[in-house]
């Protein structure tokens, strides 16, 4: 499992941070993402590295701009560089993250053999975010955005969002 230490010295800077949401997922945050690389601060000037969820995300451009406002909110500078390597896994969404895509409806990943399972072999493995069920069945390789799957329960027929197992 590749783990991702994000060191940020500034509580207000976390917290700032924290308030970033994903236009797509605004329930989780940047940081719960794990999109937020490295954070360096020379008082008020902050550079702030960014990893897509994948090459070509359409919502980058929008949250760097979202981190440069937020900072700016709280006089702070700010200089976005988007990374590319190391490429992000959902191995780098936090605990907090999972628990908040499934309160919000979308199936936190699975494992890579489990996510392979689901996706290619129709295994009865992804959990329905209404009743919990694991009776459910994929409808389509790609839900609302291209990282997530179309799931429906068959107990209690409520369709939703599978994210992608990424490595």
């Amino acid at each position: 499992m590749v783990t991702q230490q994000l060191h940020i010295e500034s509580k207000e800077l976390r917290e700032i941070l924290q308030s970033v949401c994903d236009p797509e997922i605004p329930v989780l945050s940047i940081l719960d993402l794990g999109i937020v690389r490295a954070v360096e601060q020379d008082g008020k000037h902050v550079k702030i590295k960014i990893t897509p969820t994948y090459s070509g995300c359409p919502a980058m451009d929008t949250i760097a701009t979202d981190i440069v406002l937020a900072l700016q909110t709280h006089n702070y500078k700010a200089e976005i560089e988007l990374i590319l390597s190391p490429a992000w896994t959902t191995d780098w969404l936090s605990q907090e993250g999972k628990k908040k895509l499934e309160a919000y409806g979308i199936a936190a990943p699975l494992s890579e053999s489990l996510d392979k399972n689901a996706l290619l072999d129709g295994a009865k493995v992804v959990q329905c975010t209404r009743c919990q069920s694991k009776n459910t069945k994929m409808i389509s390789q790609f839900g609302s955005t291209a990282c997530k799957a179309l799931f429906q329960c068959e107990d209690c027929l409520e369709p939703f969002d599978y994210f992608k197992c990424l490595k």
